[in-house]
């Protein structure tokens, strides 16, 4: 063989190699991210469940304590947890108990939106009711002891299309400190005052304000349970017929039962869906002081009560995670960059799938606010809150309003206060009785909720797939990135807009899959052969004609 072309050859040989180890060899991590501790609010869990194994598989592990915020706030204080999850702030009043903040620094960053609900197990003879309506009033009657059999005329006149036995109603509470209890306490304060005071005199409680940690009336019929799953699990029991009990939508959904449909301002019965809830928030004055850290974007939920659009669900609310601003033990910058990610993708592509988990999406104002509020944990590599572009978040629209508020379509006209009553069903049951409580879902998920963005009722953890096609692709906008539009899945019903399951912060392929190693290694194969093959035809080819005509070859 020519040695300038053997020389030649050798090259093109090494830096084929070099390429194919190159392709093939697996991929370094993007990152190596620190293990972080958060806990507290079981009322967002389900949304930090899903988000947390999402982005597991980027090799960021993040534990969670469903422990309930008012054990989340203290553990933050304390010190051991790197961050918290919370329904509310610091320093609420509760009767004469102090709520202190912490000695570290902190900020509060949205988390999640939805509505706290009224889960319930009734039945007409052997049918399951699943349309049951509620005024605001009858619940608070429940609630504090006045009402006591599921057929009182007051629950009648809320239900002409149900014959209503005259079963017990066992109230099903929080046993634990829970951030559900203060905003439902708060919203009875604020709405069914006379009701919630004469049942502070009668447990004992003085001064008579919102609680976390809600009173049980000796010798009544009232249950209490610790969190969201332990409430709903209680009501879901075989043998738990005639009970209720307030959870987050998303636990009625996970184990396939109704929730009540409540009365709002505006004379219409309506349930938390991820379009009402949206509506509902617009409503609610967020605290923009951004020099008063310890109570910025903090929530008034007042306006929200009394609300006249007929979408709006009375009991819609935000929850916060609790952020470190210093590296007070037990927090590090590592575990800030972590937190950073983390937070990133739960704002933006992690928002993409909590209406079919039983939430609703941030808006906008409140994801900008959010990466700003992210800047300020040490460590943490957050991008400028006015760049969105890359943030994957249906509410976002290009003039900054909300998509699924804008898109909401009014309640129909059977679910107004008067003598109709809808036979739908709500949550995790898929039909509803004509006045028998006929349908229904059950525990493993299989009869989904079928109204708007309706789901299936999650089988296992807080999974809640959407039935039906995917769907379309959003609009998004050429200039600012946010999308817009876009038409989901789920069984009858408008859907989730756009993208349903959220992706992982950064995916790194698995290279070394079986499938794809052997088309990399063919792929290999064949450039090499590509390569190489054509410079040895002509050598040769040459060395015959050199041999034929008598020149020297080989």
């Amino acid at each position: 063989m020519n040695p300038r072309w053997r020389r030649r050859s050798a090259t093109i040989l090494v830096a084929l190699i070099a390429a194919m180890v190159s392709v093939l060899a697996p991929a370094r991590p993007a990152a190596a991210y620190v293990p972080i501790t958060g806990g507290g609010s079981t009322w967002s869990y389900n949304a930090f469940q899903a988000w947390i194994g999402n982005v597991e598989q980027n090799h960021m592990h993040v534990d969670y304590d469903r422990s309930g915020s008012t054990v989340g706030r203290q553990r933050f204080r304390d010190g051991t947890l790197d961050w918290a999850a919370s329904d509310i702030p610091y320093g609420v009043k509760d009767g004469n108990n102090n709520d202190l903040p912490p000695d570290r620094g902190y900020v509060y960053m949205p988390d999640t939106a939805g509505g706290t609900t009224f889960m319930y197990n009734l039945k007409i003879g052997t049918k399951r009711v699943n349309n049951l309506r509620l005024s605001g009033e009858n619940i608070a009657k429940i609630f504090t002891g006045v009402i006591t059999k599921w057929n009182d005329p007051a629950i009648k006149a809320d239900n002409p299309g149900l014959n209503l036995p005259g079963i017990s109603v066992i109230p099903v509470v929080r046993s634990d400190g829970s951030g559900s209890s203060a905003q439902f306490t708060q919203w009875m304060v604020a709405t069914q005052g006379s009701y919630w005071t004469a049942y502070c005199a009668k447990v004992g409680k003085n001064p008579c304000t919102q609680t976390s940690a809600y009173p049980v009336l000796g010798g009544s019929s009232m249950i209490g349970q610790p969190g969201d799953l332990g409430v709903s699990g209680y009501v879901s029991q075989p043998g738990a017929a005639g009970s209720i009990g307030y959870v987050e939508y998303s636990y009625a959904i996970q184990a396939g039962f109704p929730v009540a449909k409540v009365l709002n301002p505006a004379g219409y019965y309506t349930e938390p869906t991820a379009g009402h809830v949206a509506v509902s928030l617009m409503a609610a004055k967020i605290n923009n002081d951004k020099n008063n850290k310890a109570l910025y974007l903090t929530q008034d939920l007042s306006a929200v009560y009394t609300n006249r659009d007929p979408r709006t669900y009375v009991l819609s609310s935000y929850s916060y995670m609790i952020l470190p601003t210093t590296t007070a033990d037990p927090f590090n910058t590592d575990k800030g960059q972590t937190l950073g990610d983390f937070g990133k993708y739960l704002l933006c592509e992690g928002q993409s799938q909590v209406d079919t988990l039983g939430y609703s999406p941030l808006p906008l104002n409140l994801v900008q606010a959010g990466f700003g509020q992210l800047a300020l944990v040490p460590g943490a590599n957050v991008p400028p809150p006015t760049d969105m572009r890359s943030c994957n978040n249906p509410t976002f629209s290009t003039d900054g309003t909300n998509t699924l508020a804008k898109r909401d379509a009014n309640p129909p006209d059977c679910d107004k206060q008067g003598p109709q009553q809808c036979t739908t069903g709500t949550a995790g049951t898929s039909t509803a009785g004509n006045g028998n409580g006929n349908g229904g879902g059950n525990n493993n998920g299989n009869n989904g909720g079928s109204g708007n963005g309706a789901t299936t009722g999650a089988s296992t953890g807080a999974s809640g797939a959407p039935t039906g096609n995917a769907g379309a692709a959003p609009t998004c906008d050429a200039d600012t990135g946010i999308c817009s539009g876009g038409s989901g899945g789920g069984a009858g019903g408008e859907g989730a807009p756009g993208q349903v399951d959220a992706a992982a912060v950064e995916t790194s392929p698995a290279l070394f899959d079986g499938f794809e190693t052997a088309l990399m290694v063919v792929a290999a194969v064949l450039l090499l052969g590509l390569c190489l093959v054509p410079p040895l035809a002509v050598q040769l080819a040459t060395n015959r004609r050199a041999r034929r005509d008598g020149s020297r070859g080989f």
